[in-house]
């Protein structure tokens, strides 16, 4: 049973005639008799009563006409659905990233919603070392992170430069210092982020490079725990730049440059190579471009080569 069996049956239904369905429809008699003739084949039963010139339709006739009808109705509100997604009118937006990276998905969304307030997004916490594995399981579409993935599997695109920031209370001995050393940090209390990731790993090994003790006696869960632990005036901390942008603003935190910690991040948004985003994905990618090419730096939009 095809739609458009459906449309020749509802015309000759609605018609009661199959000259006046073939006018309607700008076709023949005889081809309008074969749709039919190929439909009643299909459902197994006679569908016009052939004894009267009326066009009358049989018990089973009756039944498929309501159901042909909802169909029809059907694909017309899929149509318009579709073309509501292509003009986003409607439509969803699924990300992934993580608490960090979230931070930078709050300017890019906020310009999305104000230009397509129709379009739903949700914003799905993980590692970022999950986001490739759930981006090939097609959970979402897009994801944020902070180093490449395979570039068989992924594309990514740089769309934000931040680094790694120092920072203390306002009250702490060494917040009105212009510039400290590593070998000035040994006798600190860190408060260390308990989540295992490439940054940390990086900032312990470079720490044992200049041997350098590091004190990690405390360790918390959230970047915004460590944030609010460290302005109370316990101990210090190396965050992303990015994630007390606002503190630092605000005078709430310190952050003091270390020569030997000038770690510089770049974060990407990545999706899958052979993925056709939706509508609705494209348009965040269109967002971000105008982002970083009305803000400039550090946002900035840069497609990454496969390697």
């Amino acid at each position: 049973m095809e739609l458009n069996q459906l449309e020749t049956f509802l015309a000759v239904a609605e018609e009661r005639s199959f000259s006046r369905a073939a006018q309607r429809l700008h076709r023949t008699q005889p081809a309008v008799s074969q749709v039919i003739r190929k439909l009643e084949e299909s459902v197994g039963e006679v569908l016009f009563d052939r004894a009267t010139r009326d066009g009358s339709l049989t018990a089973a006739g009756v039944l498929l006409r309501d159901y042909a009808l909802r169909l029809l109705a059907l694909r017309r509100e899929a149509a318009s659905a579709l073309g509501e997604l292509r003009s986003l009118e409607r439509g969803r937006l699924q990300l992934a990233a993580n608490e960090y990276t979230c931070m930078y998905l709050l300017p890019a969304v906020d310009a999305f919603r104000r230009q397509y307030p129709h379009i739903s997004v949700t914003v799905h916490r993980m590692l970022a070392s999950r986001i490739p594995d759930e981006l090939s399981l097609r959970t979402f579409e897009l994801g944020v992170i902070s180093f490449r993935p395979d570039p068989a599997q992924f594309r990514t695109i740089a769309v934000y430069a931040d680094s790694l920031a120092f920072i203390v209370s306002p009250k702490h001995p060494l917040a009105s210092e212009r510039r400290v050393s590593i070998s000035d940090l040994g006798k600190e209390v860190f408060i260390a982020h308990n989540v295992a990731s490439p940054l940390r790993r990086k900032v312990i090994e470079t720490f044992q490079r200049y041997r350098t003790p590091l004190n990690m006696e405390i360790e918390l869960p959230t970047i915004e725990a460590i944030k609010r632990f460290v302005a109370m005036g316990n101990g210090v901390a190396l965050v992303p730049h990015l994630s007390v942008a606002r503190e630092l603003e605000t005078g709430d935190l310190v952050r003091i440059p270390v020569d030997e910690l000038e770690v510089r991040r770049v974060l990407r948004l990545v999706h899958r190579r052979q993925a056709t985003l939706s509508y609705a994905a494209k348009a965040f990618l269109r967002t971000l471009r105008d982002l970083a090419k009305r803000q400039g730096p550090p946002f900035y939009f840069q497609p990454e080569r496969a390697v």
